[in-house]
């Protein structure tokens, strides 16, 4: 039986520790070189409509100077990582710990690992998700798309006596807060998750999303019925099998077994503001986690 390709030594290109034993000018020049990696690590001017490439160096300081308009810019200027207040090490080492957890990891444990607060981890993190997410809200689906909904967050404590217990799965007990991920997944492509009040919100999103002639898979919920019109559309009824005639949402369903496990055993509370973008890290690690950790990681650097 061979082994899983994340168990592999060509998975593990990088470690945390090599990255922790960096100085701060090594760590920049990594920055450097990802950033500009189109140009050979060489430094040209991130201003919109100039991109110059002769620039000027100061000594005293790692930021340069545009000959062509005078725009002085550093390797973070226009980054999420833009007005810093750490070591570029440890902006470094949070990317490093993104790429070597599949299911995400939470700001209480970055912050034990590079001796920052609690809210700084947070705040890192959820820049880094939002860079990761201007990625994958790009995509535009084709081929053989499966697309499925489910529901996390807004949980509703119950309460103690059994007789004043409410049945939690009727909209009327539920908190307000629960909300609704749509995710489409091409087959053996990529991942697009999207996040609604309820389900049904989901068919536009998808007709504005999957080009035409694509087929789609999905579950026997009546809201899906209104694709018929304008895609090729297999229905699977689960409460009968997981695949019939070669109708099958296994993939998005997959997709929800691991933001379940992140859910609960990663972060165990999701608020319904930031679903989205959690969602949307889990997607990006998703289609990307045949990558070697090393390239991973460059790839949220960059």
């Amino acid at each position: 039986m061979s082994a899983h390709y994340l168990t592999s030594s060509a998975a593990r290109t990088l470690s945390v520790e090599s990255v922790a034993r960096f100085s701060d000018d090594e760590a920049w020049e990594e920055f450097k070189r990802v950033r500009w990696d189109d140009n050979g690590g060489e430094p040209y001017c991130p201003r919109k409509g100039c991109g110059c490439r002769t620039v000027y160096s100061y000594r005293a300081r790692h930021i340069w100077k545009c000959k062509q308009c005078d725009h002085q810019f550093s390797v973070t200027s226009g980054t999420i990582f833009a007005s810093r207040k750490l070591p570029h090490r440890k902006y470094l080492l949070v990317c490093a710990y993104m790429a070597n957890s599949s299911k995400g990891i939470n700001a209480i444990m970055l912050a034990g690992y590079i001796g920052v607060s609690v809210k700084t981890a947070h705040v890192i993190l959820h820049k880094a998700r939002r860079a990761l997410a201007a990625e994958v809200k790009k995509l535009k689906m084709n081929g053989v798309v499966e697309a499925d909904g489910a529901y996390f967050g807004g949980y509703v404590k119950p309460r103690n006596l059994r007789q004043y217990r409410h049945d939690r799965r009727l909209r009327s007990n539920r908190s307000g807060k629960r909300l609704s991920m749509v995710v489409m997944r091409e087959r053996e492509g990529r991942t697009l998750p999207l996040v609604f009040p309820q389900e049904d919100a989901g068919t536009a999103a998808i007709r504005a999303t999957v080009a035409a002639g694509s087929t789609i898979h999905t579950d026997s919920a009546k809201h899906w019925d209104v694709l018929h019109a304008h895609y090729p559309v297999m229905c699977v009824n689960h409460r009968e099998a997981f695949e019939q005639d070669g109708a099958c949402t296994n993939l998005a369903e997959s997709f929800f077994s691991r933001a379940r496990r992140s859910e609960i055993g990663i972060h165990h509370h999701i608020s319904g503001p930031h679903l989205e973008a959690y969602a949307m890290e889990l997607a990006w690690l998703e289609d990307h986690r045949r990558l070697d950790n090393g390239a991973k990681c460059r790839a949220i650097l960059s």
